[in-house]
């Protein structure tokens, strides 16, 4: 078989573009879709505060899909006493550049409370000219500010029961499928007399009804109340709880009202038959949109692990803002970050993190660590949206407050000894799996090193440079001090502190994610964390299969996710939550909540580490495809994007696997072929045709593929093994390329 080596050049122009037919001018591109003002593709449910805001859209997809090099976007003012007429408050004219994510207006002065109307073609590389998208309406807010984030409003939804079942008598027990929050509404049929009604709300069930002692915060209530004479619909409210509606408990708008979690309803009172159209749960949560994530597998229990995460971080919007749960409603920086990416993971929506993370930085929490998340998030939100305006505003706050610069020593290390800080490693303390605390504590410096990282790239982005290159000095300085003090040459593990003789999870788990173990001993890093199991918190897991993922220990992560023992989310299945716990069980924390999305990382860790799916440069310009699938035989994925949908299709195979994605338009992505064995001799195919690669790892890479619809296969071939191995790099290359590759 002859070798064929194919060129960025010649991959793309290996595909095949069709032109969909527009109705304005079938020689035309289709136009672009999925517009987003201030990353809201219905902007006009809410206003815009920022008076320059931002546009974005997508371009076609699949077997259509092309690189766009420039665009044209018109923004109108709506005229509400003269229909028909309007003015032009920017035409941007044709803008030679590929940028289609957080486009900044640079037009006339929008006015508050005005209505505006905007809308954008495009060119691709054949200077092919797009009809005209549909027009995208949005309005200003009366109070134009920087400072503040546009986001949805909370929205009402009706669902009706999925059973309905007569106990006795008068009785009726009702399960609307999976919990909510919400409050329930009634269609009676209306009597002469006044008459009482008991309604009970419930999560949990016990014995055929609901659980009337569900133990921690596992909520159950109880309304006695009347109904009047002739009364044809009764909404009936859960009581108000002083716990989440006072202090720093987030507040519902009084459109809302009172409501509460529950899945069950018992009702007492009510003797003739009812229909599901009568019974009617008022569900309240943030917009989502279901289509936008897709994922199966050849696993069953991987497969309702991820609906019940996905479905988890649907649910727990119900605040307009990422909270921790029912019991105190508030936002925690590092309940928040696990929302984030998991939120990235299930649905194109980037509005409400950006939200959370800002209201955060103005309202922080106290654990030490938990700070630092908020340099984390801030991060994530530039990587996912392409948007520096946030990193902009809120820098010198992330660089003065986020970053624990003030607890160096000369050594580089960080000492949290002084009552200015509370260090936290894990929560509940019982899953700190015997941590013992130090000023110069192993987790709390391991956080350091990834924040400083960040920031080194956060100030090159914003071309702070002499900041980036103290935060990169930093960094490099505090993984040679965490390497040299930590690291107990004797047990091949990190010790939990400075003066500590303590080998925990926790203290090895964390460098394993952040990147700081070298790489003479990642070995005995994983193995050590592998011996410990999951011996930390729902939250802890996060990093614990991060760690895992990224140093190819896919097959031990994917068993730790679909786990049967006590600490699993087939636990928290078996418990019969629909959304995913505050801890792994009542066991380890006597008042845990069933509605935490802290607890539904594989949301974000299944697109972002299985699937392998990550924004590589800033706005999913350039991705990273690198599927880790494990002992999977096979996997079907949609992760979104702000640039559109991105598919991976897994197949194992007898001599390899087979794997096809789709790339959206104006997006590139460098793709990783899981490989069996780094031994082991192949060929890789690309179209059917052989093409060079690169190993790294257990992956051999393709870089730079375009967009549009690709299908590889990596097969054993020792026939070509002595062609292909020559292509290869050295070793020293290959390992300089895991490095940069894990950080």
């Amino acid at each position: 078989m002859q070798r064929v080596t194919l060129s960025i050049f010649l991959l793309l122009s290996s595909i095949t573009l069709s032109v969909n037919a527009s109705p304005i001018d079938s020689d035309r591109l289709a136009p672009p879709s999925q517009l987003a003002c201030e990353l809201l593709t219905a902007p006009h449910k809410t206003v815009i505060f920022d008076p320059r805001p931002d546009f974005s859209w997508a371009c076609d997809s699949r077997e259509n899909a092309y690189s766009q090099t420039a665009y044209q976007i018109v923004v109108q003012q709506v005229s509400t006493e003269d229909i028909g007429r309007s003015r032009i408050m920017w035409d941007s004219g044709k803008v030679n550049s590929p940028l289609s994510a957080s486009v900044e207006f640079s037009g006339r002065p929008l006015e508050p409370n005005g209505q505006y109307e905007w809308q954008v073609r495009v060119w691709d590389g054949q200077d092919q000219e797009s009809s005209w998208s549909e027009k995208q309406r949005f309005r200003m807010a009366s109070n134009l500010s920087l400072a503040k984030t546009s986001k949805y409003e909370v929205e009402k939804i009706e669902q009706t029961a999925e059973s309905i079942k007569r106990l006795d008598g008068d009785r009726l027990l009702i399960d609307f499928g999976r919990a909510a929050f919400g409050c329930l509404k009634l269609r009676l049929p209306a009597e002469q007399q006044p008459r009482d009604l008991i309604v009970h709300f419930g999560e949990k069930k016990s014995g055929g009804l609901i659980d009337r002692k569900p133990g921690g915060t596992i909520r159950y209530y109880v309304i006695r109340t009347e109904v009047p004479a002739g009364t044809t619909e009764l909404v009936v409210r859960p009581p108000r709880d002083k716990r989440n509606t006072t202090g720093q408990a987030i507040r519902l708008p009084d459109s809302i009202g009172i409501i509460a979690p529950f899945r069950y309803v018992e009702v007492e009172g009510i003797a003739s038959d009812l229909e599901a159209d009568d019974i009617i749960r008022v569900a309240v949560q943030y917009p989502f949109d279901n289509s936008a994530s897709f994922f199966e597998s050849s696993d069953p229990t991987l497969n309702a692990i991820w609906d019940l995460c996905k479905y988890s971080i649907e649910a727990t919007t119900f605040c307009g803002i990422y909270v921790d749960g029912d019991r105190e409603r508030i936002p925690y920086e590092a309940d928040a970050y696990i929302n984030q990416l998991s939120h990235y993971g299930v649905d194109r929506e980037y509005a409400l993190g950006r939200f959370t993370h800002e209201y955060l930085l103005e309202n922080p929490t106290w654990p030490t660590e938990w700070k630092q998340h908020s340099v984390l998030m801030a991060w994530e939100d530039f990587m996912h949206t392409g948007d520096r305006e946030s990193l902009k505003q809120h820098y010198k706050k992330l660089k003065d407050e986020k970053l624990l610069l003030a607890a160096e020593l000369p050594s580089g290390l960080v000492d949290t000894s002084s009552d200015e800080y509370r260090d936290i490693v894990d929560w509940p303390a019982g899953e700190r799996d015997e941590y013992e605390m130090r000023g110069v504590n192993t987790v709390v410096n391991a956080f350091h090193y990834a924040t400083l990282c960040r920031m080194a790239k956060i100030a090159s982005a914003l071309d702070f440079q002499q900041d980036a290159k103290l935060f990169d000095q930093k960094a490099k300085t505090l993984k040679d001090r965490i390497n040299e003090a930590l690291w107990d040459s004797s047990r091949l593990a990190y010790v939990d502190g400075l003066g500590s003789q303590h080998c925990s999870l926790h203290a090895n788990l964390f460098p394993l994610a952040f990147g700081i173990v070298p790489k003479n001993r990642i070995a005995d890093a994983v193995h050590f964390v592998k011996s410990r199991g999951m011996r930390c918190s729902v939250y802890a897991s996060q990093y614990l299969l991060e760690g895992l993922f990224e140093h190819d220990q896919d097959p031990y992560a994917i068993s730790l996710l679909t786990s049967r023992e006590e600490r699993s989310w087939y636990n928290m299945l078996g418990s019969g939550s629909t959304i995913t716990l505050e801890a792994w069980d009542q066991k380890f924390k006597s008042n845990l909540d069933w509605n935490h999305a802290w607890g539904a990382a594989p949301a974000n860790l299944i697109p972002r580490y299985l699937v392998g799916v990550r924004p590589k440069k800033p706005g999913f310009e350039r991705i990273v495809i690198q599927p880790r699938p494990g002992s999977l035989d096979s996997f079907s994925s949609r992760v979104p994007s702000i640039r559109g949908p991105i598919e991976v299709d897994y197949q194992n195979s007898t001599n390899g696997c087979n794997l096809k994605i789709v790339i959206p338009s104006n997006c590139s992505a460098d793709v990783g072929l899981p490989m069996r064995d780094r031994e082991q001799q192949i060929v890789v195919l690309c179209e059917g045709n052989s093409v060079s690669f690169q190993v790294m790892g257990k992956h051999a890479w393709i870089k730079s593929i375009g967009p549009g619809i690709h299908e590889f296969s990596v097969s054993r071939s020792p026939e070509l093994a002595q062609t292909f191995n020559s292509t290869l790099p050295s070793n020293k290359d290959i390992e300089s390329s895991n490095v940069q590759q894990n950080q």
